[in-house]
């Protein structure tokens, strides 16, 4: 029988303050006067033009507003969705357009309500039904969790574990109580890549104690050197216990389109769409329509990612080894190490005080642990969306007030 290696390093929450983090941002910061012009680096809004082939798309479709749409997703998508998947990642076999994808409203809503389906789905589990989240973590993935009344048991994604979940950590009795395993690779918001390796191992997991993994790969477009590897790949040929999110807000820079697909398992796919036929936002077929094109087009994500380039360039030259950085593997986040200067909260005070830059504290995209440790205490969360000028500035300003 597996056991842990070592001291377990999943913690089940306390009652914490549960809200947005940008709500509970907006208090820290209200009644102070920014120092400077402010410059937002707070949110992961991509602020990248938008792929021209938007605008002409939606006018060719636009009397299809008028219809409600399939909360499936139209076949051509489907099959739009199926092609870039067999050309992004090496998988055992092509994903079944109908029966293993479905269209989704963003990713957000879709990881919110694929917790409370898994809830229904996986067989009885021996004690608390329980979900694994990355701690810190994408708020979407407790929330889920407290609707689908499960105990969320928060697993440390630290520097000494390469900011992932430590798997080997996890024993028996945990596992056999999980009913699903949300990771994120690239994460949200230390930029961290899951090998494959990694993944299988989690797969592994997932079949052998019944458990699903919800992948959260919404940053995968977004790297610095090599293509993150996708949970797809590590599950087998037939993607058992495994679903993948994806959307296009990052990789095509449309964030307000709100179009992204789950992909996976077909066992789980087909009692997920019953609930999301009640109870999820159908995405309009003139948006579907969009996403077709994105997904058929590769040189709108080249540009964008080399975008994001430049601004790392911009940070390895003005931030250098301050503050613990280090390029991430991916994503667009800056996860920069300020315990030496107060702390995620008195930083993000003295920065929008100082210089008009707004960050987002670590801590509040956290939870605390049972040891009382909270593993963003120490960091800030800078997001790299804005023009290469704005964000030279801001990194200039961020140097000249911590030092």
């Amino acid at each position: 029988m597996m056991t842990a290696k070592r001291e377990p390093a999943s913690a089940t929450a306390p009652a914490v303050d549960s809200r947005s983090p940008f709500v509970r941002l907006t208090e820290l910061i209200a009644g102070i006067e920014p120092g400077k012009p402010p410059i937002n680096l707070s949110v992961g809004e991509p602020q990248h033009a938008v792929p021209a082939f938007v605008g002409p798309t939606l006018a060719a479709h636009v009397a299809e507003f008028g219809r409600y749409p399939a909360n499936k997703g139209i076949e051509p998508f489907r099959r739009a969705v199926v092609g870039w998947l067999g050309r992004r990642y090496k998988l055992a076999r092509p994903i079944d357009a109908e029966s293993e994808v479905l269209v989704l409203s963003g990713t957000r809503e879709g990881l919110f309500l694929a917790a409370v389906a898994a809830r229904r789905w996986v067989a009885r589990r021996a004690g608390k039904p329980a979900m694994l989240i990355p701690n810190p973590f994408y708020a979407a993935y407790a929330a889920g969790t407290l609707a689908a009344d499960c105990e969320p048991v928060y697993l440390p994604a630290t520097h000494k574990s390469g900011f992932l979940p430590d798997l080997e950590t996890l024993d028996d009795a945990l596992l056999a109580r999980t009913v699903a395993c949300y990771i994120a690779s690239p994460s949200n918001p230390q930029g961290a890549v899951a090998s494959r390796v990694y993944l299988e191992k989690l797969a592994g997991l997932a079949r052998r104690f019944g458990f699903l993994v919800f992948a959260d790969e919404c940053y995968c477009e977004i790297y610095s050197e090599h293509a993150p590897p996708g949970m797809l790949e590590a599950s087998g040929p037939d993607f058992a216990n495994v679903v993948v999110f994806h959307s296009l807000s990052k990789r095509s820079n449309l964030p307000g389109l709100r179009v992204g697909f789950a992909a996976g398992d077909r066992r789980f796919l087909a009692p997920y769409l019953e609930l999301r036929n009640v109870a999820a936002p159908q995405v309009p077929t003139p948006s579907q329509h969009v996403a077709i094109a994105a997904y058929g087009d590769e040189a709108h994500v080249r540009e964008n990612r080399t975008l994001y380039s430049a601004k790392f360039d911009l940070a390895d030259q003005i931030i250098g080894s301050r503050y613990g950085y280090e390029r991430p593997a991916g994503g667009f986040f800056l996860w920069l190490d300020v315990s030496k200067q107060g702390g995620s909260e008195i930083v993000t005070k003295r920065l929008w005080a100082e210089a008009g830059v707004r960050v987002v504290p670590g801590r509040y995209l956290a939870r605390e642990q049972t040891d009382g440790s909270n593993p963003g205490a120490d960091y800030i969360r800078v997001a790299m969306v804005q023009d290469k000028t704005a964000t030279a500035e801001a990194l200039h300003r961020l140097v000249a007030v911590l030092g």
